[in-house]
């Protein structure tokens, strides 16, 4: 996979999350003390987020890592 298609994959993922639990942007930004414009930047797959984001999305999302990477069949 490549980079650009695995940001746009991961952001994919943490938008279907979010709409899943009937966030908004700014909801998840809250939770995650980022700002909106960097939620809406991830799932557009304009940002490379560090391991530590990562960690933090998933705790948002009350799942673990693994478990918030499992998009590997989501086109």
């Amino acid at each position: 996979m490549a980079d650009r298609d695995l940001l746009k994959a991961f952001g994919k993922r943490i938008r279907s999350l979010r709409t899943a639990r009937g966030l908004s942007q700014e909801q998840l930004a809250e939770l995650t003390g980022f700002h909106r414009t960097y939620i809406g930047m991830v799932e557009r797959g304009e940002r490379n987020i560090s391991l530590s984001n990562v960690g933090v999305f998933a705790s948002a999302f009350e799942l673990s890592i693994p478990e918030l990477f499992s998009f590997g069949g989501e086109r």
